[in-house]
């Protein structure tokens, strides 16, 4: 690498070999007008880009950088697992202990509610939370004999062919209305219907109850901004889909280890019952990893078991479910406080900077996961999101980044805080924010 590289001149090269110069679509920046930043170092919760520039970090790698950047204890863990060999396409213990630990974490405290019966009793390791919802979304189909999948408009859950319809994330930035290459009788198999609309619920089993397989949700919805779930509506969603034979899977890609130890299926006031759970991000500790849970009658229909396929060369690659472990071995009560903290010094701090600077915005949080709307109301859909005043957050955006801080580049996407973001770390964004919130007072339409 030329020393004297700029992220302009990086951008340029990669342009002349990938498509868009990069290999996931909001990495460019397009949204928010800036020159992408190529990044050659982290450490805690800062990041490096080519031109020695340092950053704090609010975007973790979109979750997985949850302990901090370059975490000692998961880097070690990698370090060992490398010398040993990088992958052996055969089973090794580690993924074994791997399951245990995503298995004995997916619990309900007493403390929340009244205990209910573990809902992972199996876990089949994948690599990517895609490949994750796309095989329990198969598995549903295998289980039930029907083909209909519902999802909810905004929600994001990969980029496999039938869950691109209205979909959040990248989607929803580049204002995408799904995905060219989607033959129409796949996306005809996905109906999408509002989110937080109960009724629209149960007019889709009414209509079609017969003929759906399963509900997919995001627990709490992250990829068009964070839009909590209506107190009790996870639990509606389960008890609707029971009552006409369907399954609910429950995405916890994003929400997943970092909300609690137990994801959002820990911390939702009502309890209730997925039969399929996604996890991916944290899981893998940084490493491509994700993974699908449930109970052993479900999962256990994959084969080499069942007549349900799913396959993997990279599956429970041996690094990455070493760095899964070490993740979650560290991910104790007092890192969540740290977190926690942190995020709610950095939610109230952002939110005090755009009132003073008489900016029209909710905060909107599910537990340590939060984003900026600039709406009077707190959306509650993909409809009330899109509303929003959205050209308020490139130069937001932009301030913060000339300020060293590195923010998700997309109004569509969550704020992720580590356990490594100090009161040093946490100042710096507090101190960039009155700017920023003066940039966003000023936007005009282009």
């Amino acid at each position: 690498m030329n020393a004297l590289s700029t992220n302009e001149q990086e951008f340029a090269r990669a342009r002349g070999v990938m498509p868009g110069g990069v290999n996931s679509p909001v990495r460019a920046f397009g949204s928010v007008h800036e020159t992408p930043r190529f990044f050659v170092s982290a450490s805690g919760p800062y990041v490096t880009d080519v031109e020695g520039r340092e950053y704090v970090d609010l975007v973790g790698s979109w979750g997985p950088a949850i302990l901090g950047h370059a975490h000692p204890a998961v880097v070690k863990a990698v370090q060992d697992a490398a010398a040993r060999g990088l992958g052996f396409g055969a089973s090794t213990p580690g993924e074994t202990e791997l399951a245990e630990l995503i298995a004995a974490r997916v619990t309900r405290p007493s403390s929340v509610a009244e205990p209910v019966e573990a809902p992972v009793e199996r876990v089949r390791l994948v690599s990517t939370g895609t490949e994750a919802t796309m095989t329990a979304i198969r598995l549903a189909r295998g289980a039930t004999g029907r083909d209909l999948v519902v999802k909810f408009a905004g929600h994001y859950h990969g980029h496999s062919d039938g869950l691109l319809a209205d979909a959040g994330s990248g989607v929803a930035t580049l204002a995408l209305p799904g995905s060219a290459g989607v033959p129409a009788a796949i996306a005809a198999q996905t109906l999408v219907i509002p989110y937080n609309d109960l009724d629209a619920v149960r007019e889709v089993f009414a209509a079609r109850g017969d003929d759906i397989a399963a509900v997919i949700v995001e627990a709490a919805p992250a990829n068009m901004g964070i839009v909590p779930p209506a107190h009790g509506f996870n639990a509606a969603l389960a008890d609707t889909a029971h009552a006409h034979g369907a399954l609910l899977i429950l995405d916890e890609v994003l929400t997943g280890f970092r909300v609690g130890p137990a994801g959002w299926y820990g911390v939702d006031p009502v309890p209730f019952s997925p039969d399929l759970i996604t996890f991916g991000k944290v899981v893998g500790g940084g490493l491509p990893l994700a993974a699908l849970g449930g109970p052993a009658a479900l999962l256990e229909l994959l084969a080499p078991l069942g007549p349900v396929y799913q396959a993997g060369t990279l599956s429970g690659n041996p690094l990455a479910v070493a760095a899964g472990r070490a993740t979650l071995d560290h991910l104790d009560a007092d890192a969540y406080a740290r977190i926690d903290a942190a995020a709610t010094r950095i939610a109230d701090a952002a939110a005090s900077a755009l009132s003073d600077a008489g900016v029209v915005h909710v905060v909107q949080r599910s537990g340590n996961l939060f984003s900026i709307q600039f709406a009077e109301t707190a959306p509650t859909d993909y409809d009330t999101v899109k509303a929003q005043d959205a050209l308020r957050y490139p130069p937001f955006f932009r301030s913060m980044l000339a300020q060293g801080v590195s923010l998700p580049p997309s109004v569509f996407e969550a704020w992720f805080v580590s356990a490594a973001h100090d009161d040093a770390a946490v100042g710096r964004i507090i101190d960039a924010l009155p700017a920023a919130a003066r940039a966003a007072a000023e936007a005009t339409p282009a």
